[in-house]
């Protein structure tokens, strides 16, 4: 041994002690903070970020990691460390079931993303191309000048459309399209209450409130059933979503389970039409409340067609269009909060995360986050020019997440957006009427309380 050898600071360095997060204030007995996310989520989980990178609230007994710094989050997503789980998605499997490719972990979604992904890879989108454009302008053939529009229904009836003629392949349209809306909006308030605050055997207590959640659970259920019904007895095997569910082999070549079956419809109409119908919503209150933008996409739609009506080869040319429905998306997410879990001890910002933690974090505050936006409370679309967009961090707006857990759906989810935005605004500008609450509605999703729209002809 030399003398050199032995000197500070010369030798193997220790790996730093992580530290503990710190706790949020704020909590009270039995409900903990949960009673503040509760009376005011969006607020709460916004001012967070005042007290670090990574903070412990409680949820009734649990103790969560809120986790409020944008490449924080994206570690999050990318890591193999957490899986889904934890109480967002413990409060969605009454919906969602165990078995569908949102809920799923580990092989089982591996394989369910193999089965499901070929209908939205981005040459598929085109044959979708049609339905899209056919709704989208029925839209502005249904709704008449001067006559008042209930953005919430005809949002949800036109996502449904949408997703059911595309990837379902269905004629079951606008009267289940008014159920989903109806039991949707019942089911995402309850499961969100459960979420806040868990407090398992009073949900199973015979009240109103209690039956009314379950009869609307009930109704999605039901509703899932007649499609899948429907198409077996019909004998027909489109080339679409549905049939390779009812083809498709688990992992020993035997056919996916009945239950299976049933999750993955859920997951392809439910969360996917209500995220939908919920930026679509966001999407006319911004045309209404910003009529210069809703006048430059117009001018936008004008100058690619020539006055033909804007289709789906239109859309990669649309940018300002496109711009205004990543602005919409990051000020008014519909997906506000999102839950992993720890599958073993890990380290996340220099903070201790122990085995089986729950994680919370909020792409709300994320996307509102002064550190990374300016002006941001200010609805910017041109923020989403190229030369002002390599300025947001990097993960401090990714509405489709990253990673293994990324929506399989986005670009047909962007191409249908489009879609509507640009032939409404095109025909239309739009104004909200008397009676109209475009406040925010907490549930699961972000959506407007009661949103009422008049349009205006051009």
């Amino acid at each position: 041994m030399t003398v050199e050898s032995i000197r500070p600071g010369t030798g193997p360095r220790p790996e730093p002690e992580l530290r503990e997060p710190p706790v949020a204030g704020g909590g009270v007995p039995l409900l903990g903070h949960g009673w503040r996310l509760a009376r005011d989520p969006l607020a709460y989980m916004a001012a967070l970020r005042d007290h670090g990178d990574v903070v412990r609230i409680r949820l009734g007994p649990k103790t969560v990691y809120a986790v409020t710094d944008p490449e924080l989050t994206g570690a999050l997503a990318l890591s193999p460390d957490y899986h889904i789980a934890g109480p967002l998605w413990e409060s969605l499997e009454g919906l969602l079931g165990k078995e569908g490719v949102a809920t799923a972990n580990g092989p089982l979604h591996r394989r369910q993303r193999r089965t499901i992904q070929p209908a939205f890879r981005l040459d598929a989108i085109p044959a979708y191309g049609p339905i899209m454009e056919e709704e989208a302008h029925a839209l502005t053939e249904r709704w008449q000048p001067g006559q008042t529009v209930d953005a919430t229904s005809e949002s949800f009836r036109v996502a449904v459309r949408v997703a059911a003629r595309c990837l379902l392949r269905g004629q079951y349209m606008d009267e289940r399209a008014e159920r989903l809306c109806v039991a949707l909006a019942t089911v995402f308030r309850g499961m969100y209450r459960r979420m806040v605050v868990p407090l398992g055997p009073l949900y199973r207590l015979p009240l109103p409130a209690n039956r009314a959640f379950n009869n609307a659970l009930a109704d999605l259920h039901r509703l899932v059933d007649e499609i899948v019904a429907e198409r077996r007895a019909s004998g027909r095997k489109p080339d679409d979503l549905l049939t390779a569910l009812l083809e498709a082999k688990d992992d020993n070549g035997d056919p996916i389970g009945e239950q299976e079956i049933h999750d993955q419809v859920v997951a392809i109409l439910t969360p996917g039409s209500e995220t939908i119908a919920s930026t679509i919503m966001w999407l006319l209150q911004a045309l209404a409340d910003h009529p210069e933008h809703a006048d430059r996409i117009r001018d936008e739609v004008e100058a690619v067609t020539g006055g033909r009506p804007v289709a789906f080869e239109d859309v990669r040319r649309l940018t300002h269009t496109g711009n205004v429905i990543v602005e919409a998306m990051r000020l008014r997410p519909a997906v506000w909060v999102l839950t992993r879990r720890a599958v073993a001890e890990t380290e996340l910002g220099g903070y201790r995360i122990p085995a089986g933690a729950d994680i919370i974090y909020s792409p709300y505050a994320i996307q509102r986050d002064p550190k990374s936006y300016d002006g941001n409370l200010e609805f910017d679309p041109d923020r989403w020019l190229p030369e002002r967009a390599k300025n947001v961090p990097k993960y401090a707006m990714k509405p489709f997440s990253v990673g293994n857990r990324k929506c399989p759906s986005d670009h047909f989810s962007m191409a249908q957006l489009t879609l509507i935005t640009a032939a409404l605004a095109a025909r239309y500008r739009f104004e909200q009427v008397a009676g109209s609450n475009d406040a925010v509605r907490v549930g699961i999703t972000l959506r407007p309380h009661d949103l009422l729209v008049r349009p205006v002809a051009r």
